[in-house]
């Protein structure tokens, strides 16, 4: 199978879409004419137009908005937001209209916009463009969050979210555009709501997101030096949560350690370790660990930013934690 990086899988699922349904438009900063601040639509404008690709305004309510009313004219607007730390300009767009509008139409409405944005943590962008929130939509009943780590899941994940006729916010890791993995040229989707298991293990359960999942992968690889036999786990979407297949994962292993980029104290590991807990606490033969940023704003400085940031050593500590 042929091999391309993450931010090729997103460009090829963008344009498939956009030339098998006429109604799919881009919308963004600086998406059009310059391409993407990370070159994902570069091309775009010239191959479907200035009707389908259009640069906004500097101002993401604006953004989100304007696909909210797009969307319930029938067409299915990608809106871009540049830094996932400007997504609090534009949450009462996706909170209070784009979420709620089905519910309170009884079924007549519907909201099929897809609110692409990236997170920069490890990337030296300080504080205002390195933040990584996605447990501030946990609590947003109607919105539906992706969070791919793979070029294959990038591309199915987003084609999934593209056809869904529901509002979705599909995060992307910008340390991940450039990794490469493999991605079939056949039209495929994946669904959401279906963790996948990334490495199967006997030892401990490690439920990875987003970027940490390659870092538990190489942990993985760390501790069979070890003797210890990690099975790995991605969610690949949080909202809807399969948490069903952690479930079974942590009956056999009986431990559980869960790897996040946000921080410790209410982020997603917190939801999954309840869940966990209320569904098979019996199971365990160790307290849940959570391997997470600190509660404090990201540094600037790449080395101070290179601690703040969970990685593999953090993984692997957290797995010998629970096996000693």
């Amino acid at each position: 199978m042929r091999e391309i990086t993450y931010a090729e899988a997103i460009r090829e699922a963008l344009r498939e879409e956009m030339i098998k349904d006429p109604n799919v438009i881009l919308m963004g900063e600086d998406i059009a004419a310059y391409g993407g601040a990370f070159k994902i639509t570069d091309g775009f404008l010239k191959e479907f137009g200035p009707e389908r690709v259009r640069d906004t305004p500097i101002s993401e309510a604006a953004i989100v908005g304007a696909a909210i009313g797009a969307s319930l004219m029938g067409l299915r607007p990608i809106a871009e937001i540049m830094y996932m730390d400007f997504l609090p300009i534009c949450l009462e767009q996706i909170c209070n209209q784009a979420a709620k509008m089905r519910f309170m139409s009884g079924g007549q409405l519907r909201v099929p916009i897809v609110v692409r944005t990236q997170y920069s943590l490890g990337r030296a962008h300080g504080a205002q463009h390195s933040q990584y929130v996605p447990s501030w939509l946990l609590q947003v009943a109607g919105v539906k969050v992706a969070l791919p780590s793979t070029p294959y899941d990038a591309k199915g994940l987003l084609k999934t979210a593209m056809r869904d006729g529901n509002p979705v916010l599909y995060i992307e890791s910008s340390l991940l555009y450039r990794v490469k993995g493999p991605v079939p040229e056949d039209e495929y989707t994946v669904p959401f709501g279906k963790t996948d298991v990334k490495r199967e293990g006997s030892h401990v359960t490690v439920v990875a997101i987003s970027r940490m999942v390659r870092e538990a992968m190489t942990a993985a690889e760390i501790l069979r030096e070890h003797g210890i036999d990690i099975e790995v786990l991605d969610p690949r979407t949080i909202q809807p949560l399969d948490i069903e297949t952690i479930v079974d994962s942590v009956k056999k292993t009986g431990r559980l350690a869960i790897a996040e980029d946000d921080s410790k104290t209410g982020g997603v590991g917190a939801e999954i370790a309840a869940s966990l807990a209320e569904k098979a606490i019996d199971y365990l033969d160790a307290p849940i660990v959570r391997v997470a940023a600190p509660d404090m704003p990201i540094p600037f400085s790449p080395s101070l930013e290179q601690e703040y940031m969970p990685n593999k050593e953090k993984v692997v500590e957290a797995v010998k934690s629970l096996v000693r």
